[in-house]
């Protein structure tokens, strides 16, 4: 049995078997973060590409009426601008990103890029649509980008292409 002692003399540590499964319970910690955000970021790519009313420049639920309507109250009105002269593009890039996102997270293929994208996408849409939503914490954006953040700096976790990738590379280097 192994113990450290805080400053307070209390112990900090437990025995070997206590250390195990607080190693393996962290190296599942971020598994239910990954498949929450990987199937809500394919939902919502499939949900954009399927809705006719979405991917369209005028009319009720699209992008461009969104894009107009959040125009004077984004953060970065520049960056609305700039999807208003193509909005069906942005929206098709949007749902297309929310999508290989979401599908890279899930696999846990390319996590690091996978998270990074979703940052990128949450942050986007946190500047232009929910960025005057008050107070802050109702607009769920600047959630998902705080949420993407821990895998980012993580990498690839447990059950991912990734990992399987590293292990089999580290293999043949022994």
């Amino acid at each position: 049995m192994a113990y450290g002692y805080g400053t307070a003399g209390t112990r900090a540590y437990g025995t070997n078997e206590q250390r195990g499964w607080k190693h393996s319970a962290s190296r599942f910690a971020l598994l239910p973060l990954r498949l929450f955000l990987g199937i809500t970021f394919v939902y919502a790519g499939l949900d954009k590409i399927t809705d006719s009313a979405f991917l369209s420049a005028t009319g009720n639920g699209s992008i461009g009426e969104t894009m107009r309507a959040v125009r004077d109250s984004s953060a970065v009105p520049w960056l609305v601008d700039l999807a208003l002269k193509a909005p069906v593009g942005f929206g098709t890039a949007i749902a297309v990103g929310e999508l290989l996102v979401g599908i890279g997270t899930l696999l846990g293929l390319f996590s690091r890029v996978a998270a990074i994208g979703g940052a990128l996408i949450s942050l986007s849409l946190w500047l232009t649509v929910s960025w005057q939503v008050t107070p802050y914490y109702y607009g769920n954006d600047l959630a998902y980008l705080m949420a993407w953040l821990p895998l980012v700096l993580a990498g690839p976790t447990v059950f991912s292409l990734d990992s399987m990738g590293l292990l089999r590379r580290r293999r043949r280097m022994l």
